[in-house]
């Protein structure tokens, strides 16, 4: 049951993010921005590795591990990227709003790609998303 916490701290660092960005990005080139971003996403994921003792599962990673995780890295730079181009030509309260139907996309493609199991709730939640995401951009 822990997960809500993680999340709800993940959201909040999250909205923080958007709003840091937009006033870091004033003025400079997103893609520079990105990559500055990154190398401080990159010090801190390594730092809590070795700081919680991560490192040693490394060689259990199997070609599967490494393909999907680069996989993921490569849809997390790319979306990234376009978060700051965005953010730089956006409102937050709209870019923001628009990223979120991640969320939607997320479900959608969980069903589609994993076989997971659409409820009714997750389908309602989804629609919301979509529908309060429209309310935001108009």
């Amino acid at each position: 049951m822990m997960w809500w916490v993680y999340a709800l701290i993940s959201a909040l660092f999250a909205a923080l993010t958007a709003i840091l960005a937009k006033i870091g990005i004033k003025g400079v080139n997103s893609d520079l921005a990105t990559a500055i971003r990154t190398v401080v996403i990159l010090l801190v994921a390594w730092g809590v590795v070795f700081w919680r003792g991560g490192i040693d599962t490394l060689p259990a990673l199997n070609q599967k591990n490494w393909t999907f995780l680069i996989c993921s890295g490569l849809a997390t730079g790319f979306s990234w990227i376009f978060y700051f181009k965005a953010l730089q030509l956006g409102k937050v309260s709209q870019v923001a709003a628009v990223d979120k139907l991640s969320v939607a996309l997320a479900i959608l493609l969980s069903v589609v790609l994993l076989g997971e199991t659409l409820t009714w709730k997750a389908a309602i939640g989804a629609a919301l998303i979509i529908g309060g995401t429209l309310v935001l951009i108009l």
